[in-house]
């Protein structure tokens, strides 16, 4: 049995970690300050489920306080920190850059610099496809260019993957750092198109458009993601590894997927396509099948299928969940 620290402990991504980490035996820290990012309801519900389960500690503060963090280390030992603490969102970053580098950056850089004084050797970070900026190779790998983000997030994002560098430099710190392709599944960030055409569709709603639909997406169940982040575990030194699924799609394809699994039809509001948007991404994995034995295993059929049957199971709630 380990104990593990995990930020963002409440988040999409962290809070199916934490469950798989718990249900593997292991102890986990959790930390997340539930900022109102997108609506906090959603984090309240993913943590309720946590919160009772034997081996899980919950700390509610800020990857961005020091001093609060310190505390936590100096009374624990940690067989490794995972760092799933972020703030996301493309377009919502040109609207606040700052918080997207307080918490990206200095976040990140708090949580590596305990790890150095607290001699943790493995660190596991969250990155972004983002990185991979406008015109990508298709499927990506790992060495494409990524020196051109189209958006504060993803330039946070790859500001924190050469800190990990850094540290792993300086200190030896092992590091796996992992760059997700658009990830959804039940109980998904309501800012995201999968939850919000989700909702938008079941409940009537408009659903917002941007661009023309035809632009590409390589879509990722979270119980992918959240098992290939584990198996990040694995001493690697330094290494960026992409997860994403098997299947890009387009978005007007995914529309018409939704609105059969409904039952119903979107009502479309076309909207000007987002300058921080990138038109299409779509993983290569091989190096993540290569080092981690990693794949991705559910279809879109099948996830998209898990997020609506979960919609409909929390709809009493889950439809008036904000989703700007």
């Amino acid at each position: 049995m380990a104990k593990y620290c995990v930020t963002g402990a409440a988040g999409f991504i962290g809070a199916r970690v934490v469950e798989m980490l718990l249900d593997a035996g292991h102890q986990v820290i959790g930390v997340d300050n539930l900022n109102h990012a997108y609506d906090v309801r959603m984090k309240e519900f993913r943590l309720r489920s946590l919160q009772d389960r034997p081996g899980f500690v919950f700390h509610p503060l800020d990857i961005c306080d020091r001093a609060a963090l310190g505390q936590i280390f100096e009374s624990q030992a940690f067989d490794a920190v995972f760092n799933l603490a972020a703030r996301a969102g493309v377009r919502q970053s040109t609207e606040n850059p700052w918080v997207y580098l307080e918490t990206n950056v200095t976040g990140t850089l708090n949580l590596l610099e305990l790890c150095h004084k607290y001699g943790i050797s493995k660190f596991i970070l969250a990155s972004t496809s983002s990185v991979y900026g406008a015109n990508p190779p298709m499927p990506t790998p790992e060495d494409a260019d990524s020196d051109h983000p189209l958006s504060v997030y993803a330039a946070s994002k790859k500001a924190a993957e050469a800190l990990c560098f850094s540290y792993h430099h300086l200190y030896n710190i092992d590091m796996t750092i992992f760059r997700y392709f658009v990830v959804y599944g039940p109980s998904g960030r309501p800012d995201m198109s999968m939850f919000r055409f989700s909702q938008w569709i079941t409940e009537g709603r408009p659903l917002r458009l941007y661009g023309d639909g035809e632009q590409r997406r390589g879509f990722t169940y979270v119980d992918d993601i959240a098992r290939g982040t584990i198996l990040g575990l694995k001493p690697l030194g330094y290494e960026i590894v992409n997860l994403g699924g098997h299947e890009s799609v387009k978005i007007n394809d995914l529309i018409r997927l939704m609105e059969e699994l409904i039952g119903k039809k979107a009502r479309i509001e076309q909207l000007p396509a987002h300058p921080a948007d990138v038109f299409a991404n779509h993983a290569n994995v091989e190096k993540a099948g290569r080092l981690l034995g990693w794949e991705p295993s559910f279809s879109l059929q099948e996830g998209v299928t898990r997020l609506v049957e979960w919609y409909n199971t929390e709809r009493s709630w889950a439809s008036q969940l904000k989703t700007d």
